[in-house]
């Protein structure tokens, strides 16, 4: 260091759950932070910006002075953090004990975990009976909350918009649900009194956290975003009070009490805004959603399966609180000092770029029949985009405009909209323009609406694929370029001055051959082409009129290529698979991931029961399947066994017959030339009864024989 320059020693600064919603935000608000830095005099706005940068997730390198930054895990396996010196994962106290001496400032926040209540008693007990073998002093700062006022009686009865300031902390009562936090904060102010000079302790209460990725309020960021739903919930009258801070602003507080050390030691952190529960949601809805909200019952939240109780605590409290202590002695570069609603843009666009939550713009071009449709909505699906073809633009356009011109004149306008009278006589005007054209639209009205849909917050949050449009360069010029722009000198050497918000990032050209569409189109299904313009006149004509609009210097093509966007081509006759796999993959590798919403816990886990119950009944159908086939097996053995026993009883039977029919001649036959000289030699062998009746029979028979005599 130079001389008479003073060295800044680094502090070790402790966050239980640095992974958590809070813990990871301050942490990484705190890891870029210089120590003693709130004694300098407040960051001009440019310089505020750039210590705002500091809070991304890129690896960054420890600089002189800064605060080390190490805490304990919430879950282990979570995705490395790259702003902590040190994590912990630890199994028992005295370990974790081991690592709290090691640090000058241990930071405990209670206001996302209720188990971190007993772990924050026992840590700031454990620093107090450890104080005589501290080698540094040391700093003990509670993360609380504003619930433990929530059942305070109002200063002035009077009056009860008057705010509860730190002055009024000790007539403060709590929630029913928030005794425990009630008991630790007491605890923590108690052991912070016997040495000062060793072992100094802070309760911040702390105003609902908003920002970044959003902690408690993200259900309705994430609602509002998805656009699933008509409107965003608000639960109960909405006129409930709630105070709020941004995560980065109350970091800065933290900041300021590990740089300060103030005498006062309990601290109320919360922004300068007043703002309602109706109105916190309302905002939310008209910037990032469907610009509506629902009033419904209290009960209501309890349904919500990704509230916790203590969510619901927050969003149902009603307190007004003012941190005088804070802007009058506290050096904060304040992120949004005026609250939310003010700033509601801002944080929006925290929230997206926190999350990775960013539109992806396509536009997929072709000649017809080349596969757009089959292509845009297999991409549509892999990224959960909104499919712009332009017959359904025009007829949502034609639809919203009959249900405002039948909506009664006296209800309230939405702000933004036309007055009725001019929607009736756009819609006969659009109508006229379709009966005069044999049901198209002119492209004044065609580009109207199309700007309307990509600008609406649906495309504008998730992205959308362009089926199709536009078809000439004159019409991509009308629908991008940028309306500030036009009045500006146009240059052919130079890029368009195109909307960025509603021109695609990507463009993708599927090419095939004439002959190689006029095949497919004959090999159509004849119920899939009657009615389409795939009607062999009808797809000729097209396919015509494409090929002339593309072979001019100015197609829609040149006009991306001029804004720096430049189109992908995609040979489609290189596989023709019905599925498009090879197009939806080269698509997808253009594109990269998705910057959407992946599934929640609940979801995936509700995935998992489906494929598992998918498998067992696939299981028990084969089982099933299995069991059907050898009874039948062993109905058709018993069958063939009694078919052959019937069988073999009907061959025995018919030997039988033939046995008998083949031995009557030969009966016959005996009885009149054996049988008679047979019997006689058999009676008088028994009356002789010779030693040798064979030879005696044998005998008679031959000397008795009528043929002889």
């Amino acid at each position: 260091a130079e001389a008479g320059e003073k060295t800044v020693r680094p502090k070790r600064l402790f966050i239980n759950q640095i992974d958590s919603f809070a813990g990871k935000n301050i942490g990484k608000y705190l890891s870029g932070c210089i120590v003693g830095a709130t004694f300098e005099q407040p960051a001009e706005e440019g310089e505020e910006d750039d210590n705002l940068s500091i809070n991304d997730d890129t690896p960054t390198k420890q600089k002189e002075g800064l605060f080390q930054i190490v805490g304990t895990l919430l879950n282990p396996n979570c995705t490395k953090l790259n702003f902590p010196v040190e994590t912990y994962t630890v199994s028992r106290r005295e370990e974790l004990l081991g690592q709290l001496l090691e640090c000058d400032i241990i930071v405990y926040n209670i206001t996302e975990d209720i188990s971190q209540l007993d772990e924050a008693s026992w840590a700031v007990s454990a620093l107090h009976t450890e104080i005589d073998n501290f080698e540094n002093p040391k700093m003990f700062i509670l993360i609380s909350t504003i619930l433990t006022w929530a059942r305070s009686k109002p200063i002035d009865p009077d009056d009860p918009d008057i705010p509860f300031t730190e002055d009024d902390y000790r007539r403060r009562k709590c929630h029913m649900n928030f005794k425990d936090h009630l008991a630790v904060e007491k605890l923590v102010i108690k052991l912070g009194k016997s040495n000062k000079g060793k072992f100094s302790t802070y309760v911040v209460a702390s105003g609902l956290p908003y920002g970044a990725e959003e902690g408690i309020l993200h259900t309705f960021f994430r609602e509002a975003w998805l656009g699933e739903t008509p409107a965003l919930q608000v639960f109960g009258d909405g006129s409930n009070y709630i105070p709020l801070i941004h995560i980065n602003d109350l970091a800065g507080v933290v900041q300021n009490i590990a740089d300060q050390r103030p005498r006062t030691h309990y601290l109320v952190a919360v922004d300068d805004s007043v703002h309602t529960l109706e109105e916190i949601v309302k905002c939310i809805s008209i910037s990032l959603g469907p610009g509506k909200i629902q009033k419904v019952p209290k009960e209501n939240a309890f349904l919500r399966k990704e509230l916790k109780q203590l969510d619901v605590d927050y969003l149902l409290v009603n307190l007004r609180m003012e941190a005088v202590f804070l802007k009058e002695n506290f050096n904060i570069n304040w992120v949004t000092q005026t609250g939310l609603v003010e700033n509601v843009e801002l944080v929006i666009k925290e929230f997206k770029q926190t999350r990775g939550l960013l539109p992806i713009r396509i536009c997929i071009l072709g000649p017809p029949a080349v596969g757009k449709t089959t292509a845009a909505d297999l991409i549509c699906k892999h990224y959960k985009l909104h499919h712009i073809k332009i017959k359904d633009v025009i007829t949502e356009a034609i639809e919203k405009l009959e249900r405002l011109v039948k909506s009664s004149e006296e209800e309230e306008e939405e702000e933004g909209e036309e007055p009725t009278e001019n929607w009736q006589e756009l819609l006969d005007t659009v109508k006229e323009n379709m009966d005069q054209n044999g049901g198209r639209l002119d492209d004044t009205y065609v580009i109207k609406f199309m700007r309307e849909k990509l600008k609406s917050m649906p495309c504008q949050n998730q992205g959308f694929v362009l089926d199709g449009y536009p078809k000439t360069y004159e019409q991509a010029k009308e629908l991008f370029n940028s309306e500030e722009g036009e009045e500006e000198e146009e240059s052919r050497g130079k890029a368009p001055p195109f909307d960025k918000t509603i021109t695609p990032d990507f463009v993708f050209s599927l090419d095939a051959s004439d002959d190689f569409l006029k095949n497919r189109v004959i090999n159509l299904p004849e119920s899939v082409v009657v009615g389409t313009h795939y009607a062999q006149d009808r797809f000729l004509r097209s396919l015509a009129t494409f090929r002339d609009l593309n072979t001019e210097d100015e197609t829609v093509l040149n006009y991306f290529d001029e804004a720096e966007i430049h189109p992908l081509h995609i040979d489609v006759t290189k596989d023709d698979d019905p599925y498009y796999k090879d197009v939806v993959k080269q698509i997808c590798k253009a594109v990269g991931e998705s910057r959407n919403y992946g599934l929640t816990a609940e979801e995936l886990a509700e995935q998992e029961l489906k494929a598992a119950q998918e498998s067992l009944a696939c299981e028990a159908e084969r089982k099933a399947e299995l069991e059907r086939k050898e009874a039948e097996e062993a109905a058709e053995k018993v069958a063939r066994w009694e078919e052959w026993n019937r069988r073999l009883d009907e061959v025995k039977r018919q030997e039988r017959e033939l046995l008998e029919a083949q031995s009557v001649p030969l009966r016959n036959y005996l009885m009149k030339n054996v049988m008679p000289t047979l019997m006689q030699g058999l009676n008088e062998c028994c009356k002789v009864r010779p030693d040798d009746p064979v030879d005696f029979l044998a005998e008679y028979i031959f000397r008795n024989n009528p043929q002889t005599e």
